[in-house]
């Protein structure tokens, strides 16, 4: 693996199989400080098992997975959990707990065995419920939030964590226009200031605006990493989503749009 410092995330050859299927093949991929990656695919291509392989949760099929210099597979999790932040597609909450209390969960990996949190982990928690719009939910059950408000405490608790690498699946997922940009910029922010994001989106326009480089999963094996600029076309796009992809200027830009099919009278 590379001896750069400012990679914090370093895959080599990786191969994700689902059954019998390869779905990413021989997959090389350097994550720096201060980069944000978007990872774009069709649904089942491949994205969550992806995150979840670079995460440590499941082997991959072939490949090897670094963070800080280390091999994943031979760091304890309480060392991986301080270098990495996870955050699922979905929240399962099965006991009730404050919000407060679910966002200190990612100040865990910080703090000593037999400790309780101090009064700066505390801090760091709602310092970060503020920079998610929820002052004044900490004492919240999170069982009575609703799907974009639990989303947003996920970004917090992933926030709070203070790690070098973050793993986002879908993070904008149930939230509103608002806040999902609130959440792009937020990620932005903190990749400007030195953490590597790879996050995985929907939303072709998002990821044109807010990454610096885009890996496009084919679902069949192929896959396509380069700059933003660069892999988003409208023939990649076409490729990879299965439907038609135009590209329409506006502004100092150019937004993506699928091309609307006609109804049969």
């Amino acid at each position: 693996m590379s001896s750069d410092s400012r990679i914090v995330l370093d895959a080599r050859r990786l191969r994700i199989d689902a059954g019998e299927c390869t779905l990413i093949d021989a997959l090389d991929l350097a994550l720096h400080q201060g980069e944000v990656v978007a990872l774009l695919g069709k649904n089942g291509a491949g994205k969550t098992l992806l995150m979840h392989t670079l995460a440590g949760l499941r082997e991959p099929a072939a490949g090897d997975v670094a963070i800080a210099g280390s091999s994943l597979g031979s760091m304890p999790r309480r060392a991986v959990a301080r270098q990495l932040a996870l955050m699922p597609q979905h929240s399962e909450d099965v006991f009730p707990a404050s919000v407060l209390d679910t966002v200190m969960i990612g100040r865990h990996p910080h703090i000593d065995r037999f400790a309780w949190e101090s009064k700066d982990d505390v801090e760091r928690a709602r310092e970060a419920l503020a920079l998610m719009d929820l002052v004044g939910f900490e004492g919240r059950d999170v069982l009575t939030l609703s799907g974009g408000e639990r989303r947003r405490v996920a970004i917090a608790q992933c926030v709070v964590q203070d790690t070098p690498l973050m793993l986002l699946d879908e993070p904008t997922n149930h939230l509103d226009p608002h806040h999902q940009l609130d959440a792009l910029e937020l990620f932005r922010t903190l990749a400007n200031q030195g953490r590597g994001i790879l996050l995985s989106l929907h939303d072709v326009n998002f990821a044109a605006r807010y990454a610096d480089r885009c890996l496009l999963l084919y679902g069949d094996g192929r896959w396509e990493l380069d700059e933003s600029s660069l892999v988003l076309t409208p023939e990649r796009l076409e490729a990879l989503y299965g439907t038609p992809m135009r590209a329409i200027p506006w502004d100092d830009t150019t937004l993506y749009m699928p091309e609307l099919r006609s109804r049969n009278p």
